[in-house]
């Protein structure tokens, strides 16, 4: 089943006729609040709700798949997909990536130019024969942030969001809406919409399990985080066992304003930088984020067993622009500065782990993080390490 086939065709098809006359317009709008008001959005505001609330399913998968004892989950924020051919690849021969049974996919592009317009997740999905559904979280006005608005092309649709992929049935799609962290109209990187996490029912032949792709947003507060969890918790469907994976963000921040950021950084600089990676970047839940972490556990939630603890995710490293890229469009460009000065013994490089899977009511085995789509590589596959973990029938 292909976008073209489904009556989706016809709402991308408005999209992509009548958001681009007006976009001009739209981003002269500087806050929400604004935008609501404008003729130009009221126009397109329609649209933009359905193709938002719409998900986007497919299934490309040439035959039944067959029970295991072991099903492989993985969770990847896949930076958009702009390394699509190498990640595809990856899919298709990595050792691991190739055994796995689910993919929890963040951060995948449909119809943006920084990933050649493709429709990401979908294109995945029929390359490796399974099946998919993209939950759209936001239209953006521009090409991105940072380096991303120097690619060639113009978006045909602008949408983003996230995904998961199946080799086994997938049903029961639900779109969980999560409110955002800050304005999206406020910022350079102007967006339309909020972010999603995209739930469904897999139907292992043995096992039936309710699946959730998450992102919680990176410029947000801690308790915002939390907050954001406690809705995709609230939809967690009580008859089945639930696994959660994907991007929390759960860098230790208060990131919804620069100048709180700021005072964050400081903070951890007088506690120690070597302290702070060690105890704090590397084990968010001890305490920055801990909170969203005793939610999971009230909840009946499992983490520990669940995930590679205490080894990253991601590293930042100040010297490469595509990492730096998007923070010097909201932090000062002095601030730069002590941050080289404060990772002065660690090669510019700071770890962070903000890759994470939950689970509740199954038996999981043998988590890691998988460091070299990243790591040791002239153009890495994306920004993050994927996670992978097994669910033991």
């Amino acid at each position: 089943m292909r976008v073209e086939d489904t009556p989706l065709q016809a709402l991308y098809a408005d999209l992509a006729r009548e958001i681009p006359p007006r976009r001009e317009a739209l981003c002269q709008c500087r806050s929400t609040a604004e935008l609501e008001l404008h003729p130009a959005y009221r126009a397109v505001a329609p649209f933009v709700a359905r193709a938002l609330a719409t998900p986007h399913l497919a299934d490309f998968r040439r035959q039944e798949a067959p029970a295991k004892a072991r099903y492989r989950i993985l969770a990847w924020n896949i930076e958009r997909g702009t390394e699509f051919e190498a990640q595809l690849e990856a899919f298709r021969s990595h050792p691991y990536l190739k055994t796995c049974d689910v993919l929890l996919l963040t951060e995948a592009d449909a119809g943006m130019a920084r990933s050649g317009n493709r429709m990401v997740s979908e294109e995945l999905a029929r390359e490796l024969g399974m099946a998919q559904v993209f939950a759209p979280c936001y239209i953006a006005l521009g090409k991105g942030s940072g380096v991303e608005r120097e690619v060639e092309g113009e978006n045909t649709l602008g949408l983003h969001g996230n995904a998961i992929l199946s080799r086994y049935p997938i049903r029961d799609v639900r779109l969980i809406a999560l409110d955002n962290g800050v304005d999206k109209m406020a910022h350079r990187e102007q967006r339309l919409g909020r972010q999603a996490a995209v739930s469904a029912r897999i139907d292992f032949p043995n096992l039936a399990v309710q699946a959730v792709s998450v992102h919680l947003d990176a410029q947000s507060t801690q308790r915002h985080r939390r907050e954001q969890m406690r809705c995709v918790l609230d939809s967690a469907d009580a008859g089945l066992p639930v696994i959660l994976g994907g991007d929390w963000n759960t860098s230790t921040y208060d990131s919804s304003h620069a100048f709180r950021a700021i005072l964050g950084f400081w903070r951890r600089v007088m506690m120690g930088v070597d302290h702070v990676i060690r105890n704090h970047y590397l084990h968010p839940e001890n305490r920055f984020e801990r909170d969203l972490f005793q939610l999971l556990r009230q909840r009946g939630f499992e983490y520990e067993r669940s995930n590679q603890m205490g080894e990253h995710t991601i590293c930042y490293d100040v010297c490469d622009p595509r990492a730096t890229g998007s923070l010097r469009e909201w932090v000062p460009e002095w601030c730069f500065a002590f941050i080289h000065w404060a990772l002065r013994h660690h090669q510019g490089r700071c770890p962070m782990k903000l890759d994470w899977f939950a689970t509740r009511g199954l038996q999981v085995a043998d988590p890691l993080v998988i460091h070299d789509l990243r790591e040791g590589r002239t153009v890495p596959m994306s920004d993050h390490d994927a996670i992978g973990m097994d669910v033991v029938v």
